[in-house]
C-alpha cells in the first residue's frame, strides 16, 4: 500500500513558479515509478508527467517539456514536479500517482493522492 498527498498548490502569475510535492507512506514507495496528473474544470485527466523508480528515466508531455521537472527523493518519500513559466492554460488540480512502471495511461497507477490547485492568472 501507497498513500499519496500532495502539496505546493496554490495561486500564480503567469510566468511565475510553483513546485508541487507529493509525500508517500509505504514500505515500497522507492519501488513504484512516480506521476503527475492534471485535470481543468470540463475537461478530462492528463498525463503531465513520469519518473521511473530509480529516478533514471522520465518523460514529459508536450505541454510540460522544457518547463516542469520532475524529480523523486527516496530517502524522503517524497517526490516533486518543479513548473516554471507558468501558463493560465496549466491551471488545474495536479494529482500524483504511482505505478509498478512509468506510463503515461492513467489506468496504469494504482494510487493516487487527493489532488492540489494550482491556478495561474494572466
Amino acid at each position: 500500500q501507497v498513500h499519496l498527498v500532495e502539496s505546493g498548490g496554490g495561486l500564480v502569475q503567469a510566468g511565475g513558479s510553483l513546485r508541487l510535492s507529493c509525500a508517500a507512506s509505504g514500505r515500497t514507495f522507492g519501488s513504484y515509478a512516480m506521476g503527475w496528473f492534471r485535470q481543468a474544470p470540463g475537461k478530462e485527466r492528463e498525463f503531465v508527467s513520469t519518473i521511473s523508480w530509480n529516478g533514471g528515466w522520465t518523460y514529459y508531455s508536450d505541454s510540460a517539456k522544457g518547463r516542469f521537472t520532475i524529480s523523486r527523493a527516496d530517502a524522503l518519500n517524497t517526490f516533486y514536479l518543479q513548473m516554471n513559466s507558468l501558463k493560465p492554460e496549466d491551471t488545474a488540480i495536479y494529482y500524483c500517482a504511482a505505478a509498478r512502471a512509468a506510463t503515461v495511461a492513467p489506468s496504469e497507477y494504482d494510487y493516487w493522492g487527493q489532488g492540489t490547485q494550482v491556478t495561474v492568472s494572466s
